[in-house]
């Protein structure tokens, strides 16, 4: 039986949004791949609607299960960018988590168990995302949550 599942990148002030239905084997069939933008103006009030937005999107749509890519140490040193994306990304997760499970995976925990293959190198493999995926076309920005549909399914290369 297969199951409705959304991966999620939060970078800056939007979300980029990967839906799959997900088979018990066979490719993945991509639903949607969209990005949540925040609203200008009031963050809090911006922070509700997208929450909101979240919510509504997966209960709508009958989502079993939503995997967010975690945050990651900043190299160059933490600068308000980063942590206005930490706070977006509590908020999907907190809204996700009020609908359906909520998993978390690193970048780095991805490039070691996925494949053979760091995340990067899948990303840049335009044929590894046809013979995976078919549906609605994936958009190169969506891989890296494109990738966490697939590993969590255990459909590692």
């Amino acid at each position: 039986m297969s199951e409705r599942w959304v991966g999620v990148v939060v970078t800056g002030d939007k979300a980029i949004v990967v839906d799959a239905e997900v088979p018990d084997e066979g490719l993945l069939i991509l639903q949607n791949d969209e990005t949540w933008k925040l609203q200008g103006g009031d963050r809090a009030a911006a922070y509700n609607v997208i929450g909101q937005q979240c919510r509504d999107y997966l209960r709508a749509n009958g989502v079993s299960k939503v995997l967010i890519k975690a945050s990651a140490v900043s190299l160059g040193g933490t600068k308000i960018g980063h942590l206005r994306s930490a706070e977006l990304r509590g908020v999907i997760k907190g809204a996700a988590a009020s609908v359906c499970e909520v998993k978390e995976f690193s970048k780095a925990a991805l490039s070691r168990n996925f494949g053979d293959r760091k995340v990067d190198e899948y990303a840049k493999d335009d044929d590894f995302w046809k013979t995976h995926f078919t549906g609605e076309d994936l958009r190169v920005g969506s891989r890296e949550a494109a990738i966490m549909l697939l590993a969590e399914s255990g459909r590692n290369e």
